[in-house]
């Protein structure tokens, strides 16, 4: 027996089965067309120390690209952030937004819809590159009787496994907000709770937010820490809002066990009142409201949901940061280490912990 020979042709039929799977089964369709444009990014990418020398670079973009390296250095140095090959390149696409997100959820239950990825894991969203791909799949499950909600996003993490560059549609943000995005998502290559999206993006907001502060302060930018602080403010009163809504809904829920009728006229009287008071109370309280541009508040358990995924237990990351007495690299590791003692439920080990008042570390 030619052990090679077998060897290789069990390889090709491995090989041949990937392929099949990759391409009739819709996540592997899925995954397909986001590799290619992923790989169209990378193919772009150029060194941002290339790029930043290069005398056709315009003085914007050379000054941004320079905050970016300025702003990775201080989360590997300062917040000890895992910095992997993120940010280390620039790419320039051709388009307004990199990425459209799409999240679902059942509309009787407040329950996502999820993607099972390799890696990690389950997740309750999907990036599209292409704008119309995600208004097709909004479309199909709002047909299949789920709340369908899209947004923009301008970059992105593949949690250090790719060498994600810095893009054109990030460094059009304002300076703080292009620093917290940086230092939001390298906290992801730091740590990624597998299945756990909303603790995953709720801890880069923290970490991105307070990240930026403390950029600023070593600065000596006053004017842009208190940018920060008042985003971080917004964030906060923000994710008590949602809460609250969420809470307010889950009670109607449960009040109707019985009837998927019941259930809908419930949420939307619950939803009334929220636009309600978010115009009243909510929205002119918020640290930068600009009368000018008031917002229309769209609501449905998939926009509900999708807005606390940034904001759920800001506050409790906030207690442990001020135990930590401010030292956000401290707070980030017992974050971390909570996070990693009950990785089916993180926030119950956080809330614990917060509510006991302790400072002993907790089992790994």
């Amino acid at each position: 027996m030619n052990i090679g020979r077998v060897a290789g042709r069990t390889a090709g039929v491995l090989a041949l089965a990937v392929l099949v799977f990759f391409t009739l089964v819709p996540t592997g369709r899925y995954l397909i067309r986001a590799g290619w444009a992923e790989a169209r990014i990378l193919s772009r990418a150029r060194p941002i120390a290339d790029v930043v020398r290069d005398s056709a670079t315009d003085a914007t973009t050379r000054r941004k690209l320079e905050l970016v390296l300025d702003a990775r250095a201080f989360a590997r140095d300062s917040v000890k952030l895992d910095a992997k090959r993120g940010f280390t390149t620039y790419s320039h696409i051709d388009h307004d937004t990199l990425v459209v997100v799409l999240s679902a959820a059942y509309r009787d239950r407040l329950r996502y819809k999820t993607w099972w990825f390799p890696i990690v894991g389950s997740v309750p969203y999907k990036g599209y590159f292409d704008v119309n791909d995600a208004k097709r799949a909004a479309a199909e499950l709002s047909r299949d009787g789920f709340d369908a909600y899209l947004r923009p996003a301008s970059a992105f993490s593949t949690l250090g496994y790719l060498e994600d560059p810095v893009l054109s549609t990030t460094i059009d943000e304002d300076s703080v907000e292009l620093v917290n995005t940086v230092i939001h998502e390298l906290t992801h290559n730091t740590f990624y709770a597998a299945g756990q999206a909303v603790f995953n993006e709720s801890f880069a907001n923290f970490v991105g937010t307070r990240g930026a502060e403390l950029f600023y302060a070593a600065r000596g930018d006053s004017a842009r820490v208190a940018l920060a602080r008042e985003d971080w403010a917004r964030q906060k009163t923000l994710g008590r809002f949602w809460s609250a809504v969420y809470n307010s809904v889950d009670s109607a829920f449960k009040a109707h066990p019985h009837s998927k009728e019941e259930r809908l006229r419930a949420r939307e009287i619950v939803f009334a009142g929220a636009r309600k008071r978010f115009a009243r109370e909510i929205e002119p309280a918020l640290p930068g409201y600009d009368p000018r541009k008031p917002v229309a508040l769209h609501l449905d358990n998939a926009a509900l949901m999708s807005r606390r995924m940034y904001r759920t237990g800001l506050d409790d990351f906030d207690a442990i940061y001020a135990r930590e007495d401010e030292r956000l690299p401290a707070a980030i590791s017992r974050i971390i280490a909570l996070a990693r003692s009950q990785p089916k439920d993180p926030y119950a080990a956080i809330r614990a912990y917060v509510a006991s008042g302790s400072a002993e570390a907790p089992a790994k």
